[in-house]
C-alpha cells in the first residue's frame, strides 16, 4: 500500500471526520471506498460514452429501450 497525502478545506475535513465518528470507520477507509466508487463511476462513463454511437444506431435511446431489448 502506498500514502498519498491532500490537503482539504476545513470544512470539508470537519464532514469527514463526523461520518467517520458516526459510522465508526477510519477516514482513510472511507475515502478509499469514495475513490473507488468515483472511480468507477468514472469508468462506467467512459464506456457509456463509447457505446453510445452504437446502441444509438440500434434504436436503443433510453433506459427503457434497453430494458424491453433484454427482456
Amino acid at each position: 500500500m502506498t500514502t498519498l497525502t491532500i490537503r482539504l478545506p476545513e470544512p470539508l475535513k470537519a464532514d469527514l471526520d463526523a461520518v467517520s465518528r458516526e459510522e465508526n470507520r477510519g477516514v482513510s477507509d472511507i475515502v478509499r471506498e469514495s475513490l473507488r466508487r468515483y472511480l468507477a463511476v468514472e469508468k462506467f462513463r467512459a464506456v457509456r460514452k463509447k457505446m453510445l454511437p452504437f446502441a444509438e444506431a440500434q434504436g436503443l435511446l433510453t433506459d427503457d429501450d434497453v430494458f424491453k431489448a433484454l427482456s
